[in-house]
């Protein structure tokens, strides 16, 4: 989420310079590849790119085609295969045995549907949405960047011949939380669909405006997550001391809640070095759905906080993460920034944390099918 929210300020900034604009979209993979389908990139007419579609290899050569889809005002899909070992012929040098397909649109800004302004609608609300972008890999005719869907269309400029059935595969999309692929026939021809699951950035709700959270709320600023500082101290939760927090709320524990919206994408980690203050607040959140609770501090502290509100159950002992963070060895507080934004990445994933030399599947999560 946070490439889509930097490409959206890119292109703001760009259209008050006048400048012209294309948007680069992975759209499919086959084999490896640096970045997966949705990854997204604007480009300028003057070679300002915000974003990334690889890790660098393929920026120059994309340079050009969005130029070129600038120019002559026409959606263009390319198709880079490094699966021949002589890469070196296609001037990009990816080394990655892959191939990936590349949607470049020039945005028209009078045009109401265009790619960006879908994208700025997908940012409007707070919530999971599905994106559906249309591609062919047989034929010229790229219909580009097509529906966003929020419980309904928000914006769609998909065929009417295949809306129905678009629908459709959106809800199950919507159902099952994976992005994934689909073909359809319109005039004859196939069309290809990358139908994107596009989850809201995580909120990180740090209870406590201590030194120690500072580096952690910029850090996940870094990442692009909405970070809410919470503290019961006027001297201590200041926009000075956490200039890139989304909110910070001066609030006793038994208010929290009321002021704090709590989804699937929520993590809070409890760090006020104030034991009853964290004890009362620890209390109420085992009474919501927060999917991540989080504690600083040794084990025994959590057992005895448990303990003392009477809520020592294995299933309460597993919920919370405490101590809270991976094992990396860390000693500072930036080093254990990393180690909470780490653990808490790895939670909302899914992912096992273990060393990617070790993994025996494909390093990312999910594979759209």
């Amino acid at each position: 989420m946070k490439e889509i929210t930097d490409i959206i300020k890119a292109y703001q900034k760009a259209t008050k310079e006048r400048k012209k604009m294309a948007l680069a979209t992975v759209i499919k993979v086959e084999g490896s590849s640096y970045r997966r389908p949705g990854a997204r990139m604007l480009i300028t007419d003057d070679g300002q790119l915000t974003g990334a579609i690889s890790g660098g290899c393929l920026e120059g050569d994309a340079l050009r085609k969005a130029l070129s889809a600038i120019v002559q005002q026409e959606n263009k899909l390319i198709t880079y295969d490094t699966t021949d070992e002589d890469d070196a012929k296609f001037g990009v040098q990816l080394g990655c045995n892959g191939i990936v397909h590349i949607l470049f649109e020039p945005i028209i800004e009078a045009d109401e549907l265009n790619p960006i302004a879908i994208l700025t609608a997908l940012q409007s609300k707070r919530e999971s949405a599905v994106l559906v972008t249309l591609f062919s890999l047989t034929d010229k005719q790229q219909l580009g960047t097509g529906m966003l869907f929020k419980n309904k269309p928000v914006f769609s400029k998909i065929p009417k011949s295949i809306h129905d059935e678009v629908i459709s595969d959106i809800q199950k999309v919507s159902e099952n939380k994976i992005s994934t692929f689909k073909s359809y026939e319109v005039n004859s021809q196939q069309i290809d669909a990358f139908i994107e699951f596009i989850r809201p950035p995580i909120s990180l709700i740090i209870v406590g405006a201590g030194n120690d959270a500072q580096p952690l709320a910029e850090m996940a600023y870094l990442l692009g997550w909405e970070v809410t500082v919470i503290d019961g101290r006027p001297t201590h939760a200041t926009p000075l001391r956490f200039a890139n927090a989304t909110r910070i709320l001066i609030s006793k524990p038994e208010s929290v809640l009321a002021q704090i919206q709590i989804d699937e994408q929520t993590a809070f980690v409890l760090m006020t070095h104030n034991y009853n203050y964290d004890l009362e607040l620890l209390k109420y959140l085992l009474d919501t759905n927060a999917p991540y609770i989080g504690t600083l501090g040794p084990k025994k502290k959590l057992l005895r906080m448990l303990d003392e509100l009477d809520l020592a159950t294995p299933a309460n002992e597993t919920r919370v993460h405490g101590p809270i963070g991976l094992d990396i060895g860390a000693e500072t507080a930036e080093e254990i920034a990393i180690s909470i934004l780490a653990e808490i990445k790895s939670v909302f994933t899914g992912a096992s944390a273990m060393f990617l030399k070790e993994k025996k599947k494909p390093i990312h999560v999910y594979e759209p099918k």
